[in-house]
């Protein structure tokens, strides 16, 4: 992975709720809109979605199409949505959606990496605390790194 998945336009924080499918339209429109997906990419999510929930605990929800859908992936990118007033996502409670899309194999990686951004209680609160979507990207960049 050689550029980065997340750019600072992907990230968006909302001070408001919406639906689950909403949030997912997001996270799939972020994705097209950075050249990482073809607009058939939500319809993966949602196939995806209906097989295994993608939430993963700690307020976060992960996207993402299935494994038959992988066509629709140009290239590996991330979009990262923060829900103030959170998503109902299947009854779990959501602040934060990041879209993924990985080339090939690079899903994996992308995950693991997200997973650990959001896997510490004192993480999680700075990653609540941040006032601009800048400071949010700030927070969350790492996942560009090699």
């Amino acid at each position: 992975m050689s550029e980065n998945i997340l750019r600072s336009g992907s990230v968006r924080i909302h001070s408001g709720s919406v639906s689950q499918h909403e949030a997912m339209k997001e996270a799939a429109d972020i994705l097209v809109a950075a050249g990482s997906v073809t607009d058939g990419y939500y319809d993966a999510m949602l196939q995806r979605e209906a097989t295994v929930s993608t939430y993963m605990g700690n307020e976060l929800a992960i996207p993402h199409g299935t494994n038959e859908t992988k066509d629709e992936i140009l290239n590996s990118g991330l979009s990262l949505v923060r829900y103030d007033g959170g998503v109902d996502w299947d009854g779990e409670p959501v602040s934060f959606v990041v879209g993924i899309a990985g080339k090939g194999d690079e899903h994996l990686e992308i995950l693991s990496r997200i997973a650990l951004l959001f896997s510490d209680e004192d993480d999680l609160a700075r990653l609540k605390a941040a006032a601009t979507a800048d400071d949010l990207y700030a927070l969350v960049e790492s996942v560009n790194e090699e």
